[in-house]
């Protein structure tokens, strides 16, 4: 099994692999019922994230999406960390694949002079609080989210980390 992999910026001819690498993730590993139609965010990746100081990054291996994440601007310094997915078989601190997606984002952020990055999860998604958590977020109360913040009907925990 190839062992390297890439991060890159998001281009359309990774639109099908983003969609594979998601869709079974939150259909069948955590059983929630959500269908690309019901993400319109995935079907516009460049009109929905890749404005402002937004930005949308794939992780590939042999030209395959094996991870994604997304920063969303949502004005006043703020982004929103979405779409952080990562394939089964490339998850772990030994991988290194969620560290990288997470960390192109944060350098971007940094580099975009953003002050705050928000973020929602579920509750089923134990392995990316403690992930989150490791990285410098605090878990935060939905009353205390920015108006702007696209909160998500799965969103029952949310996040935050100042830049």
């Amino acid at each position: 099994m190839n062992t390297s992999f890439i991060v890159q910026r998001f281009h359309s001819r990774y639109q099908a692999g983003v969609n594979h690498l998601i869709l079974p993730i939150q259909n069948h590993e955590f059983g929630i019922p959500i269908s690309v139609e019901q993400q319109p965010d995935l079907n516009d990746i460049p009109n929905f994230y890749q404005q402002g100081a937004g930005e949308f990054w794939v992780a590939t291996a042999d030209d395959a999406v094996v991870g994604c994440i997304a920063l969303k601007d949502i004005g006043e310094g703020q982004a929103a960390l979405r779409k952080m997915f990562v394939a089964e078989g490339w998850r772990g601190k030994d991988r290194g694949v969620a560290n990288s997606l997470l960390q192109t984002l944060l350098a971007h952020a940094r580099g975009q002079q953003l002050q705050a990055i928000w973020l929602g999860t579920t509750a089923k998604f134990l392995a990316a609080h403690r992930f989150y958590e490791k990285n410098g977020f605090s878990e935060v109360a939905e009353a205390a989210l920015p108006a702007a913040f696209p909160v998500m009907k799965v969103d029952t925990k949310f996040y935050h980390l100042t830049l």
